[in-house]
């Protein structure tokens, strides 16, 4: 699935090559940040998705633009997964959540996200994007809670920090292998989540702690 990236509709549409390059960067840079930092060269980047340097310069006219798209790109990814498992929770609460878990892991190479060592958001839009996601989670929850399906300690703050985890690279190991790998932990952390024989847990750091980490303040840049 390919998603549109939040105010992507404001934007000139690009010819058909354009598009091609603007896609074949921002996939480049998602793969370079995640192996080499945010500092990588954009030589690399330009290299890797087969484009000069001048058309990477076109399409982003400084590495903080493409850095920031790449960021944007994957809280818009996670925002309409958020949504989409919203919109089936009312039928089954609990598959819902291990979709939305599962999505995650199907797109990892998009989430490049401070969770999972990527960048922090530093846009004002990426901010806000980010701030709509943990409401959402709260209330597919909340869904799963009013049907007995899960615990009710479980937070936004676990599906999100188990995403994350789930989505990390792991060095050496074939995608196939990574694959299968991330899809058992999920079905475990699924099952964790019901109610039956559940121990009590220690306390969760609220949304508001984690992000005073992961975030920087928007009106700077």
């Amino acid at each position: 699935m390919t998603s549109r990236t939040a105010g992507e509709s404001d934007r000139p549409r690009l010819r058909a090559d354009a598009a091609r390059n603007r896609a074949q960067i921002l996939a480049a840079a998602r793969t370079t940040f995640r192996e080499l930092g945010t500092a990588a060269p954009l030589d690399e980047i330009a290299r890797r998705a087969g484009v000069n340097i001048a058309t990477l310069y076109r399409r982003f006219p400084d590495r903080n633009a493409l850095v920031q798209q790449v960021v944007l790109d994957g809280f818009t990814l996670l925002h309409q997964a958020a949504r989409d498992a919203l919109d089936t929770a009312p039928q089954d609460p609990l598959a819902a959540i291990e979709g939305f878990l599962l999505r995650l892991v199907e797109e990892r190479d998009t989430l490049v996200l401070p969770l999972i060592g990527g960048p922090v958001p530093t846009t004002r839009e990426a901010v806000e994007l980010q701030g709509r996601i943990t409401p959402l989670l709260e209330e597919l929850l909340a869904h799963a809670r009013a049907q007995g399906a899960i615990r009710p300690d479980a937070t936004p703050m676990d599906l999100i920090t188990t995403g994350a985890l789930a989505c990390r690279p792991l060095p050496y190991l074939p995608e196939e292998q990574a694959t299968a790998l991330a899809t058992r932990h999920v079905h475990i952390f699924v099952d964790g989540l019901r109610p039956n024989g559940a121990r009590t847990l220690p306390a969760s750091p609220t949304h508001e702690e984690l992000s005073i980490h992961l975030q920087t303040d928007p009106s700077r840049s």
